[in-house]
């Protein structure tokens, strides 16, 4: 015979169990999307080894071989920056920033669609088009790679947009400048799904 056991807890300890498992669902996200993006990364490695190696990539020593110290130091790389609406400083995504890309995790339940202007006119065509451009040409003037050239990619959950990644930002400044026309654009396309 079982017996089933019913406790009263509190709306307080409720609420804080709603929030603990929020956090730990939260904390699981990030963790498998840098497990992603490190995956991809040594998919790339891999094939840019192979290309320019005769050592093959895969008989080279992988990240579990890494020391302890190695690991500490790519942590403190990842920037956090906090994207906030203009008016009232609500914080509406994150941006992850590493040396190598940028990553904007807009918060659950924003709701916003990439069509949603001026994600796409402004952020993407006028902002990245343009560093884009200024990239192409540096290429054909052969001052970096063509695999060095920014981009932009759009992750959705169904419609909503749930992340939005930029690579190969490489300077300060077009870091700075990705993320106020960020926060500008995304304050707005906001404003905009009120109106």
């Amino acid at each position: 015979m079982s017996f089933l056991i019913i406790m009263q807890y509190t709306d307080e300890q409720i609420q804080k169990m709603l929030e603990l498992k929020e956090s730990i669902i939260d904390k699981m996200t990030k963790h498998q999307e840098e497990l992603d993006f490190l995956e991809r990364n040594l998919e790339i490695l891999d094939v840019v080894l192979k290309g320019s190696s005769f050592t093959k990539a895969s008989s080279l020593p992988r990240k579990e071989e890494i020391n302890q110290d190695n690991k500490i130091e790519e942590k403190e790389k990842t920037e956090s920056i906090p994207i906030k609406k203009n008016k009232d400083g609500e914080i509406i995504a994150n941006a992850f920033v590493t040396p190598e890309q940028i990553s904007i995790i807009l918060n659950e339940g924003i709701g916003l669609t990439d069509e949603i202007p001026p994600l796409r006119s402004f952020f993407i065509e006028r902002i990245i088009g343009e560093m884009k451009k200024t990239d192409d040409v540096d290429v054909k003037d052969g001052k970096i790679d063509g695999n060095s050239v920014i981009d932009c990619v759009i992750k959705k959950n169904g419609p909503s947009i749930r992340e939005i990644i930029i690579t190969n930002y490489r300077q300060k400044e077009r870091l700075d400048e990705i993320i106020n026309t960020a926060t500008w654009s995304l304050t707005r396309m906001l404003e905009n799904l009120v109106k």
